[in-house]
């Protein structure tokens, strides 16, 4: 059973953005303290979140790549004898 996630909301999205959260949290407390060992440990924990991200999604727990193509587009068959895009005159308000 397929699930379609809207704007993100996935299972893989939402586990990928708090682990990158939490890398930048630790990055930032050490760059307070000038611990520069710690600001590569919030850097690798934010890679740690894209890599998760990454295979969350190709476990099948992100957004379908066949549905954020689709959103937002027209459709790419024209009608015969139906004005399309530029071809459309400007309405007048009266």
């Amino acid at each position: 059973m397929a699930r379609e996630y809207h704007h993100g909301n996935s299972p893989a999205a939402w586990t990928a953005v708090i682990i990158i959260i939490a890398g930048f949290c630790v990055g930032s407390a050490y760059t307070v303290m000038a611990q520069p060992w710690g600001v590569a440990a919030g850097g690798a924990v934010i890679a740690l979140g894209a890599v998760v991200g990454l295979v969350m999604r190709s476990m099948g727990l992100g957004q379908p790549v066949s549905s954020t193509a689709a959103v937002g587009k027209a459709p790419t068959a024209a009608v015969p004898g139906q004005p399309t895009g530029d071809d459309r005159e400007p309405s007048v308000a009266g």
